[in-house]
């Protein structure tokens, strides 16, 4: 049997949430609709850009990221001093996706094909990331670090939660888009995010089992005991 390489938990944090900003900026060029997990944030940057041009993309992201978690600590009924990082990580986040956007722009392929192709790649690359993210110790952004609680505090696997969180914010996106900018007027939310919803579980599980078949995560810093 082959050797499996070591695959450092903080590495995977750092790479995922890389993966996830080009891999959302990719889709927000295509704009075939966002993923399911992203489409409130981004019809809110839509929505409030217009009256505040400094709202972007990453400042909702990390925005309803932070009233997400107050809410899931209303939920679970704790509190972590812990997850307060996925905040900071949202923060990072966001601004690592305005930085990928602003380069995504300047991709050439605005025609239907590289459209098709800044999607499907979009899509691979944000499950890969997610499923990094899964693989560390590090808090990750409030949306994975929901789903983790959501899938310990029930005891059901992992992907399977997501695949139900991601059909949740999917009726949320559609229920945001409809309230923006008019009924049945889909604005981030079309074909896409529906087909995002339906495979991206599917997709981060498929990621995951390819990671964990060619690597063993494994710490390279003694910093596991603060992120408990």
């Amino acid at each position: 049997m082959k050797q499996k390489r070591t695959f450092f938990t903080e590495l995977a944090y750092l790479l995922g949430i890389a993966a996830l900003a080009f891999g959302t900026a990719l889709m927000e060029r295509a704009d075939f609709g966002m993923s399911m997990v992203v489409a409130p944030a981004y019809l809110l940057h839509r929505r409030l850009s217009q009256a505040y041009p400094f709202f972007t993309f990453g400042t909702a992201e990390y925005t309803l990221q932070a009233a997400l978690l107050l809410a899931m600590c209303l939920a679970l009924r704790r509190f972590r001093p812990s997850w307060l990082f996925s905040f900071v990580t949202a923060v990072v986040y966001g601004l690592a996706l305005d930085g990928c956007i602003a380069a995504v722009a300047r991709l050439p392929g605005g025609g239907f094909a590289g459209r098709l192709a800044f999607y499907a790649l979009g899509l691979v690359i944000c499950a890969f990331g997610v499923s990094l993210l899964f693989h560390t110790y590090i808090a990750p952004e409030v949306y994975e670090l929901f789903v983790k609680e959501l899938a310990a505090r029930t005891g059901r696997d992992i992907h399977h939660v997501k695949t139900l969180y991601d059909c949740v914010s999917c009726a949320v996106g559609v229920a945001l888009s409809f309230a923006f900018f008019g009924l049945w007027h889909f604005e981030g939310v079309k074909l896409g995010t529906i087909v995002c919803a339906l495979v991206n579980g599917a997709a981060i599980g498929c990621c995951s089992r390819l990671l964990e078949a060619r690597f063993t995560f494994r710490d390279r810093l003694s910093l596991r005991k603060y992120f408990a």
